[in-house]
């Protein structure tokens, strides 16, 4: 059976239309001994801290909007997923460059490569160390 270690840019759902067949999903999995690069815990994080499906920022956050979540830092404007993926770590490394201490993330869609940009921000998200 597939393993899916990790979601990507390629949507699991298109993974499964070519092969005809189901995944097993393990991109959740958490462990000391990773399967994949990127499977710890924290991964991806900037300096700030990170809060996610937030549609509006506490006081002293700084919102990264997506779609009709409008703010002054945006993966995508017009609810692109493909854009928001591209543009993740870019507003992450900007706003760590800004000086933000803290980042709200707006809601991303748990579909298609939503579910890989959602991996990432919860690793951004995640305790460290």
């Amino acid at each position: 059976m597939p393993r899916l270690l990790r979601a990507g840019g390629v949507p699991a759902e298109a993974l499964e239309e070519v092969l005809g067949t189901g995944l097993i999903r393990a991109e959740t999995e958490v462990s000391d001994a990773p399967v994949a690069p990127g499977m710890l815990s924290s991964h991806y994080a900037p300096r700030a801290g990170v809060r996610l499906n937030v549609t509006a920022p506490l006081p002293g956050e700084t919102l990264l909007g997506f779609g009709p979540v409008k703010a002054d830092w945006m993966l995508s404007e017009n609810g692109d997923l493909g854009e928001a993926a591209a543009n993740l770590f870019i507003r992450l490394h900007q706003m760590d460059a800004a000086g933000i201490s803290a980042i709200a993330v707006a809601p991303i869609p748990e579909e298609g490569l939503g579910l890989a940009i959602n991996d990432r921000l919860a690793r951004a998200a995640a305790p460290r160390g």
